[in-house]
């Protein structure tokens, strides 16, 4: 909004000039978000203990996290909050990318938060019916699928096709089947997203890692030179992602302040499902939906393991695999504490995102 707003004046004050840089805009988005969280962030956790919307821990968890009962949660209203303001406030709005990418975590956002709402509220004890979770998902993927395919926001003859890691100048379109592979994305990510908030400030430190990889990304994609150079698909317009990645970046930061172990607030579904909504969204808009799977590993793996589990106990006569499903429950049972989880985590996605960067070179 303010790029519209005081861009044209530049001519008569000169230093207006810098909100045409994305550096310039990126770096506000992040300090913007960051300072909503701090601001906010003690208030909000006041009001969710007021309204007293708080966490109910399963029984059937790791009897550490009995403790955390009555903890606030649909700490995600702060996440949004934090990303939703940056990225209306810097990011040019004249562009589809803008929309989408906001499209894709608020209504995810949504999700959550009805899921939340009838857990805290209502009480019902699994929340929003696990189909009705995934109609919101799969309707999500169709409109952006549809999306994507008749009002592309790059270049049309890239409207189904991908980047193909690893392999020069090498593109997969997926024809027809492109509107299944944006719901597949959509959905299987922001499930991942939800199965691994399960410890104090893993999620959202691998969502933060994760969209700095992708603030890079959208940069390069933007760029005609950069996009040149590393035999990538250029993308005119993706390079204003790159606001809203650094919104996330500073929201997840600002997050972690009071989400940390121990946690003064959890996220709920309200913030694992739009923040997996939003990773799902950057991945498509920029087309490294394979790269998705490469720097968000981890989610990958949390997800896995549950599949695995479930999979086990039902064709294995009960038998386990992982003690606990998803797999961090399973090292912290295995005598780890909750907070070297948490980091050796980070620091395995820390390294997927180094990987995931090095695929422009390495092909």
């Amino acid at each position: 909004m303010l790029y519209h707003l005081l861009l044209p004046l530049s001519d008569q004050v000169g230093f207006l000039r810098l909100f045409g840089y994305i550096s310039f805009r990126s770096a506000l988005a992040a300090i913007t978000a960051l300072l909503i969280c701090f601001v906010f962030g003690s208030w909000l956790i006041r009001q969710l203990s007021r309204w007293q919307l708080r966490e109910h821990i399963r029984p059937d968890g790791p009897t550490t996290h009995l403790v955390k009962a009555g903890t606030p949660t649909m700490g995600g209203l702060l996440i949004l909050a934090a990303v939703l303001v940056p990225t209306l406030l810097w990011q040019r709005l004249d562009t589809s990318f803008t929309w989408i990418i906001l499209l894709c975590t608020i209504w995810m956002g949504g999700v959550g938060f009805v899921d939340d709402y009838l857990k805290t509220v209502k009480q019902y004890p699994k929340g929003l019916v696990a189909r009705y979770k995934l109609l919101g998902q799969v309707t999500l993927g169709l409109i952006v699928g549809l999306i994507m395919i008749f009002w592309p926001p790059g270049p049309p003859e890239y409207a189904t096709a991908t980047m193909v890691p690893f392999v020069k100048e090498a593109m997969l379109d997926f024809g027809v089947l492109y509107i299944p592979v944006v719901i597949l994305v959509v959905t299987a990510t922001s499930n991942a997203v939800n199965l691994t908030d399960g410890l104090d400030g893993l999620a959202i430190g691998l969502v933060g890692i994760a969209m700095l990889a992708f603030m890079l990304m959208a940069y390069v994609t933007g760029n005609t030179i950069s996009a040149e150079y590393l035999n990538i698909i250029y993308m005119p317009g993706s390079e204003e992602l790159t606001i809203f990645a650094l919104s996330m970046v500073g929201a997840c930061l600002g997050f972690l302040w009071f989400n940390a172990h121990p946690a003064q607030v959890f996220m709920g579904d309200t913030g694992s499902m739009a923040l997996g909504g939003a990773l799902a969204g950057m991945a498509l808009l920029l087309k490294k939906e394979f790269l998705l799977i490469i720097v968000g590993g981890v989610f990958v793996v949390e997800a896995a393991s549950v599949l695995i589990q479930v999979a086990s106990y039902r064709w294995r006569n009960e038998k386990r695999v992982f003690r606990m499903a998803p797999i961090h429950h399973h090292f912290e049972l295995l005598g780890w504490a909750e907070s070297r989880v948490v980091i050796r985590f980070w620091i395995i996605g820390i390294l997927l995102a180094l990987v995931s960067l090095t695929t422009f070179k390495i092909r």
